[in-house]
């Protein structure tokens, strides 16, 4: 049973099948969110797609960046994404239609930055998850 279904612009659903959350920047003890620390965030949060997930295709929506202040110390200046750290684990269809859908799925695990620790569902139009490429970044798997 999936958590939740989401319905991409082609009409393909995609099942969330497993959500992990964590706080963007919990644990920093010293510093200002920066370029620098945001890069070694996603990096991290790649990482961890690929351990936690390792025969699935990974793939990050980039987060958007925010400029709150003119504040710029020794790394730049402030730079802000949103604080809720998600990965999803989705599935759905085959996307090749020559193989037997019985046997077969596709799926796909997303890296992406949220502003609430909400799950994403089928009724938010805005969320970037619904403009997932599906067919391009996908893989099929045997059941």
């Amino acid at each position: 049973m999936s958590l939740s279904r989401i319905v991409l612009p082609s009409g393909r659903p995609v099942d969330l099948m497993e959500l992990q959350l964590s706080s963007t920047y919990g644990g920093m003890l010293e510093g200002y969110p920066c370029a620098i620390v945001n890069k070694m965030k996603i990096t991290g949060l790649l990482r961890s797609a690929e351990r936690a997930f390792p025969s699935s295709p990974v793939h990050l929506i980039p987060p958007v960046r925010e400029y709150p202040d003119d504040y710029s110390g020794a790394f730049g200046p402030v730079e802000v994404i949103p604080k809720v750290a998600c990965l999803g684990s989705f599935r759905s269809t085959a996307v090749d239609p020559s193989l037997d859908p019985v046997l077969h799925r596709s799926h796909l695990t997303v890296a992406w930055f949220q502003p609430t620790p909400q799950t994403p569902s089928g009724s938010v139009d805005d969320h970037p998850l619904r403009e997932l490429a599906w067919e391009e970044l996908a893989e099929d798997h045997e059941l």
